[in-house]
């Protein structure tokens, strides 16, 4: 869900206030963790009959794409059933249901799916700094002299 108030911004702000929000910084890594398998189809109700429709392969795109979003790693069981109830709304949009579309916007906002989104919940992703290289403890030189003059 969105936060309340204005929207953030990269500028610095003048302000004695502390922001009722900080931002979360999740390195720019993409997800690999465990998350729940999309199902093979879904059923939908015609009239009173159950109907199996297969999921179709843009949506298993967006799923695959959704996982690997690197702020998943901070996701619980709810949000990730949450994402899964989603990508049935996602299925539905994608063949042409309307209503479906709509639904899908706002759940990919509480998502962070875009770079809109997650400005919005303050997610940030920040690079990994590379590892400094360790630099080995040299031995005074003088030692090594009195050791080269005493052999």
């Amino acid at each position: 869900m969105a936060m309340a108030g204005r929207k953030p911004s990269e500028r610095p702000t003048v302000t004695r206030h502390k922001p009722t929000h900080d931002w979360t910084e999740i390195p720019n890594v993409p997800y690999d963790g465990e998350h729940p398998e999309l199902p093979l189809s879904r059923t939908i109700l015609k009239g009173d009959e159950p109907i199996e429709i297969p999921i179709e392969n843009r949506t298993r795109a967006w799923w695959t794409a959704l996982c690997k979003m690197p702020h998943c790693v901070l996701w619980q069981d709810s949000d990730w059933a949450f994402a899964l109830d989603t990508a049935m709304v996602q299925a539905a949009a994608s063949h042409g249901q309307v209503t479906a579309m709509a639904e899908l916007r706002m759940r990919e906002k509480v998502l962070g799916t875009t770079v809109d989104a997650r400005r919005d919940l303050r997610i940030r992703y920040v690079d990994l700094e590379p590892e400094a290289p360790v630099i080995s403890v040299v031995s005074k030189i003088d030692d090594r002299r009195q050791k080269l003059l005493d052999a």
